[in-house]
């Protein structure tokens, strides 16, 4: 599903996967770097402990998975949203269920990126507790994962903030745009991890 979601990102012809999605694989691909890092630093006094390597492994490994399912997740939302606005507006009655669903479809399209921002920005909190404690070897696959997991964070809550500014009065949509903001105003400092891990 995930290789499908990568072929239609890289096809510019193709509208109907975008940004949502690729923001969602960054932080798949992030997870799998942050993953691949602690397994390469057990037994190597780099700061943590074997089990806490093995710990960090296993859950970059579902969080790779969950962000992996996030694109896919992405882009049927979008779909459903293009559905919405597709829908007769002849008559009152079709208008108002016309704007029922696409008020529903958005805000199912802003639940989608934030729940992917919220798994990627635990992705920065894996490589940021990786940054200084493992195999040095791997210090720019750690910086490349660091970096992505940040772009993640920042294209999924971008996301978020386009579809809920399409809903001026809704509690919903407010709450998602503030717990977005929270997550994207959390993020570790890239320059930080980058420089601990040299």
């Amino acid at each position: 599903m995930s290789d499908d979601v990568l072929a239609r990102i890289l096809d510019s012809t193709d509208f109907a996967v975008g940004g949502g999605s690729a923001a969602a694989l960054a932080g798949a691909m992030a997870a799998g770097l942050a993953g691949m890092v602690a397994r390469l630093s057990p037994g190597k006094e780099c700061g943590l402990t074997d089990a806490r390597y093995a710990a960090i492994a296993d859950e970059a490994d579902d969080l790779r998975r969950q962000l992996q399912a996030g694109a896919a997740k992405d882009a049927d939302a979008y779909a459903v949203v293009k559905a919405a606005y597709s829908l007769p507006r002849d008559g009152e009655q079709a208008q108002t269920a016309r704007r029922a669903a696409i008020e529903q479809a958005l805000v199912a399209a802003s639940v989608v990126p934030c729940d992917n921002a919220r798994r990627a920005a635990r992705v920065e909190d894996l490589c940021a507790e990786l940054a200084g404690r493992s195999n040095p070897a791997a210090a720019s696959d750690l910086d490349v994962g660091a970096r992505l997991a940040a772009a993640a964070v920042a294209g999924c809550v971008s996301n978020v903030d386009v579809n809920t500014s399409m809903l001026p009065g809704s509690e919903e949509a407010a709450r998602l745009s503030k717990e977005a903001a929270n997550l994207l105003g959390r993020g570790h400092a890239t320059s930080t991890i980058v420089g601990s891990t040299a």
